[in-house]
Formats: structure tokens, sequence, C-alpha cells
């Protein structure tokens, strides 16, 4: 993978339900700063292990490795910080062969939608379905490292 571009956007009512499949996401990190986190993910019946660094722009290294199920698990339970993010993730297809992922949060963080974008380039054209709103990619807030420390239920 190497580096990750991405945009983030708030979602806008259910329209977005009826185009993609959901699957089960709990996520928690190992270590969690402003310049690096280490993040393991139990995605359905799949783990990895995820290494980002800062963002730079819209973009940040990211390096990400499957594990054992087992082992993600295994994390998740003795190791990662807590809360652990809880969400449903929705794929989406759209134009040009890019995805819309949607994150529909649970637990602390239950009532935040997030829609998210991944790009070849920072300066990528693409378009907005309707149920895409406010732009959020710049607000720290949003980051699933931030909504770790201080979930939505809080703010």
């Amino acid at each position: 993978m190497g580096r990750e571009i991405e945009r983030k956007f708030l979602v806008r009512g259910d329209a977005w339900r009826a185009l993609g499949q959901g699957a089960p996401y709990r996520q928690g990190y190992l270590h969690n700063s402003p310049d690096r986190s280490v993040r393991v993910r139990v995605a359905g019946e799949k783990a990895f292990l995820s290494v980002k660094g800062q963002a730079r722009g819209l973009s940040r290294l990211e390096y990400e490795y499957a594990i054992p199920l087992a082992d993600g698990l295994a994390l998740l339970e003795e190791m990662a910080e807590k809360p652990l993010i809880e969400k449903i993730r929705y794929t989406i297809p759209w134009e040009a062969g890019l995805f819309w992922e949607v994150d529909e949060f649970l637990g602390l963080n239950a009532g935040l939608l997030l829609a998210e974008i991944e790009l070849e380039a920072e300066d990528q054209g693409f378009s907005l379905p309707a149920w895409v709103g406010e732009e959020v990619t710049n607000d720290t807030r949003y980051l699933n490292t931030s909504l770790a420390r201080r979930p939505f239920s809080l703010w």
C-alpha cells in the first residue's frame, strides 16, 4: 500500500443504505499518537495490523498486513487501548472504479455516520452522491484515533 489518500464527509439521510453491503468492524490501537498509530482491526472474519504516519495534506504513509484472526482478537482484548472502535462498514461502488466506505459507528460513537473515499492523487476529481454532506477531512475529531480517545457520545 504505502500511501493513503482519503477524503472524509458526514453522511445525510439513509439513501446510501440500499447501495452497499455492511460488514462488522472492531478496531483498537496499540499505539496512538499524533505522528503515528498502530491499529489492530477485525473485519468480519479477517484481521489486520496497520501502521499509519502523520497526515501531510490529504495523504499519509500507511502499511497494512493480514494477521491470523485469533491473533487479531487476542490483541484487541489484551493489548488494545479501550474503548474499541466498533462500526459497520458499507462499501458502495461509485464512478471510475472508486468506492465510498460509509461507517455507521456503534458503542460510544453511536449516531456518527462518516463516508470516506480513497483516491490515487490529492487533486483527483470525483463527484459527491446526494447523501454526502459536509467535508470533515481536516477536522481531527473525526479521525478514528481521536474517536478512540474522545468518543462521539462525549462531544
